[in-house]
């Protein structure tokens, strides 16, 4: 259990996330001072800075001062789409929207704003197909409108003509590796064969490594080590020795129990080169009980790991090993947290209606931690539909006050962070499980912080029967790794509870006997630290 105690100091330091423009760096404090100079240079150099403080991460800086040169140069194509850029980047979907629709209005023929308003439209869950189309039209070389088109299909219920679609640009062009992914991807979630267009397409091109190492890497999505490890061989018979394959193989005997094998394959690749090799080398270490060895691979290259794929792998290896250092970064002050919103949502019914009416897959998606149910596309909480909205603005006020109360800042910690504002969802989406469904244990390494809010639930969840926690959110717990740790803390659900928790922090649920259990969840965007 969690108790609060514990190291105080910190048993490393992580580099600060800040975003660069190209050739520049712009600092807060920059950043500040140019939004402030837009209103008074000429028209060429504001958008130009403008659309530099997007790429630099300050969109809401530069979103009042976008919206007065629309103000000021109404008829202006370009500072509509500026307000647009900064809306879409602050996650304010409907005035994006609108802005990107200005836009269009005065540039009709420009394809960046025929994109920028098909993708908006998308995200927003409008009707986007025909705009793609258009946008297509006046960009027919450029391969994420083609993708964007796709997207638009599958989500105006045209499952069939997104498939037909991505069959056809993945046969023309064999190579694109997106394309592909995408493709598997939609495949799986609609029941269907997801190696199909990258089976064709090696078919063509086996000298792609990237072919095999996406065919490999989408076999270990749908958890099928053999036909991974089949993989593996095709992929070395035509290669020879590929350092990405012989990566990928070390881990799949790994994971497939051969423990001796994957260790003599690991100490064969030499020196790891990338943070991506050292995450599987631990996680091979922490699964064959070797705690020490994990964390010594770990401590002296995590202030690297600008990604935070090693901290979870590190946490594991202190709590296995007895080492206190775990307890200063997740045995905390408040950084789990709940939060009871069912009064606080008039229209409770009409959102779960809205939120299950979004689930039209056929399975669980291929890359998630979602066994037996299925999970909704895109950004949920981007979408313009009135019980989301809400919800999106709930849901903000509530994490904004879980960071106000979060422990002072403390450097080199992952949750602990000086800056906590602004509040963006890196991704929102829905899973809804049924009859014994669950989630198999993970982390959002990509995120600050995680969440999980409660639509519907068994009525079985109601009670604890011999304490089996059946439909539990567990946390602390890595199962299919170390299946003697237990979790730091168990989390009863509760319909119009929220949880939440930092991003680093492995969790999973329990199974449950029958029913529908439904959320909604996001992890939150770490903020620019600069």
């Amino acid at each position: 259990m969690l108790e609060n105690g514990g190291p105080k100091g910190p048993p490393f330091s992580f580099q600060a996330p800040v975003l660069r423009t190209i050739g520049n760096e712009v600092n807060r404090a920059e950043a500040n001072r140019k939004a402030a100079q837009l209103l008074e240079i000429d028209s060429h150099s504001a958008f130009s800075d403008g659309v530099q403080l997007v790429q630099s991460d300050f969109a809401e800086t530069l979103l009042p001062v976008a919206r007065e040169l629309t103000y000021r140069f109404p008829s202006d194509a370009k500072f509509h789409q500026l307000l647009g850029l900064a809306a879409r980047s602050s996650q304010e979907s409907g005035l994006a929207l609108d802005a990107f629709r200005s836009a269009t209005a005065f540039a009709p023929d420009d394809p960046l704003i025929a994109h920028s308003l098909a993708r908006t439209s998308l995200e927003a869950g409008v009707p986007a197909v025909s705009l793609f189309r258009r946008a297509a039209r006046l960009a027919p070389n450029d391969g994420n409108v083609t993708l964007g088109l796709a997207a638009a299909l599958l989500h105006e219920g045209a499952p069939a003509e997104s498939i037909e679609l991505l069959d056809q640009v993945t046969a023309e062009r064999p190579e694109w590796i997106e394309a592909h992914r995408d493709a598997a991807r939609l495949r799986g979630q609609m029941g269907l064969d997801p190696f199909q267009t990258i089976e064709k397409a090696l078919q063509a091109r086996p000298e792609l490594g990237e072919l095999w190492s996406l065919r490999i890497s989408i076999a270990l999505e749908i958890s099928d080590l053999s036909k991974a490890n089949e993989a593996v061989h095709s992929a070395q018979r035509v290669l020879g020795h590929d350092r990405k394959i012989d990566v990928l193989a070390a881990h799949i005997l790994s994971e497939s129990g051969s423990s001796e094998a994957a260790d003599k394959m690991f100490l064969k690749l030499g020196p790891l080169i990338s943070i991506q090799e050292a995450s599987l080398r631990a996680r091979q270490l922490i699964r064959e009980q070797r705690p020490e060895d994990a964390a010594n691979l770990i401590e002296p290259i995590i202030a690297k790991d600008r990604e935070h794929a090693l901290l979870p792998y590190l946490t594991l290896a202190w709590r296995m090993s007895g080492n206190p250092n775990w307890r200063w970064v997740e045995d905390r002050q408040n950084v789990v947290k709940t939060f009871d919103l069912r009064d606080d949502i008039a229209d409770f019914p009409e959102l779960v209606d809205t939120v299950r009416d979004l689930h039209f897959a056929k399975r669980e998606p291929l890359d998630q931690s979602v066994k037996g149910g299925t999970q909704t596309d895109g950004n949920l909480l981007l979408r313009l539909e009135p019980p989301l909205v809400r919800l999106k603005e709930l849901l903000r006020e509530k994490v904004r006050s879980y960071a106000d109360r979060l422990p002072p800042f403390e450097e080199g910690h992952p949750t602990l962070i000086a800056r906590r504002q602004p509040i963006r969802f890196a991704g929102s989406w829905s899973v809804r499980l049924k009859n014994a469904g669950f989630h198999s244990d993970h982390v959002h390494n990509m995120g600050w912080i995680s969440s999980a809010f409660y639509l519907t639930l068994p009525e079985e969840l109601s009670e604890d029967r011999a304490g089996e926690h059946s439909g539990w959110l567990a946390l602390g717990e890595s199962r299919d790794l170390v299946p003697d740790l237990p979790p730091l803390q168990m989390i009863k659900p509760k319909i119009g509870r929220l949880v939440l928790f930092p991003s680093s922090m492995w969790h999973g649920t329990r199974p449950f006997v029958s029913g529908e259990r439904m959320t909604v969840a996001f992890d939150i965007a770490r903020p620019n630290q600069g």
